[in-house]
């Protein structure tokens, strides 16, 4: 009996786990109920977390995978990762809901994203792990290279770090994906990579972490939530939350966390 084909989008494969469900092993029954249950874990777990979390093992559920028709877990992962990017409102749609609000003359808007930054700014203060960031200045001092991903909104943070640390005479390697190239041959064990990735994530830079740590390199995370998806990849995350005005969101705080580590690696490397 062949495989049905792998689902499209998430609607169809609760629909699907509703039909196969009463059909299935106990183990395989275990996996349905706790995808059911955790929907949002997917994104951000390994194939290990969920098995563990469903009470089988890994290739228990990397056979549920198979049954609902995906090829296994990291293609029913993407569907979650690639929900992320449909669910946040383009550009059009945020500034019509500016207009719809009134949002005023330009100087307001200064204003509000002013207010924005300083929040974001005030939140970073109170949140920031030490502890963490004094090891991923360690980790980035006594890298061999550093590689920085960022894509989309979080592209002129990678570029601020690829320039500051050229300044600074640190090895450095920005992973921008200009025609299309990849480069992740190039990290080495003994690298580090910054990888940088905000809601809705960017799934070239988790994949590119993903590469980085299967090759032995270090990997720091920039990010703006604990369920981010690169939350399995690397201990070392370094979460930023920005304030936003529109849904347009401030930078400030990302950004000033950029010149700290600029700062203090450059610091530690002279």
């Amino acid at each position: 009996m062949t495989e049905p084909s792998a689902p499209q989008t998430i609607e169809e494969l609760l629909d699907r786990m509703l039909e196969v469900s009463d059909g299935l092993p106990k183990r395989l029954k275990q996996c349905a109920d706790y995808v059911a249950a955790n929907p949002d874990r997917i994104a951000v777990s390994t194939v290990a977390e969920m098995a563990e979390g469903a009470g089988v093992k890994p290739s228990a559920f990397m056979r549920f995978c198979q049954v609902l028709g995906f090829s296994g877990f990291s293609q029913m992962q993407r569907l979650f990762r690639d929900s992320y990017v449909q669910n946040w409102p383009d550009y059009p749609t945020r500034l019509e809901k500016l207009r719809e609000s009134g949002a005023g003359s330009a100087s307001a808007l200064l204003a509000e994203f002013i207010e924005a930054g300083r929040l974001s700014l005030e939140s970073l203060a109170k949140t920031i792990d030490p502890e963490t960031l004094d090891a991923a200045i360690k980790t980035l001092s006594q890298a061999n290279m550093v590689h920085i991903v960022g894509l989309r909104r979080a592209f002129s943070v990678a570029a601020y770090f690829a320039y500051a640390f050229e300044k600074m005479n640190v090895p450095t390697m920005i992973h921008d994906h200009v025609g299309r190239l990849d480069n992740r041959h190039a990290i080495r064990k003994g690298d580090a990579v910054i990888a940088i990735t905000f809601a809705p994530y960017t799934a070239e830079t988790v994949e590119l972490a993903e590469a980085a740590r299967a090759a032995g390199a270090d990997v720091i995370a920039i990010t703006d939530a604990i369920a981010s998806p690169l939350r399995p990849i690397t201990p070392l995350m370094l979460t930023v939350s920005e304030a936003d005005f529109g849904a347009f969101r401030s930078l400030s705080a990302t950004l000033s966390l950029a010149v700290a580590l600029v700062v203090a690696v450059g610091a530690n490397t002279q």
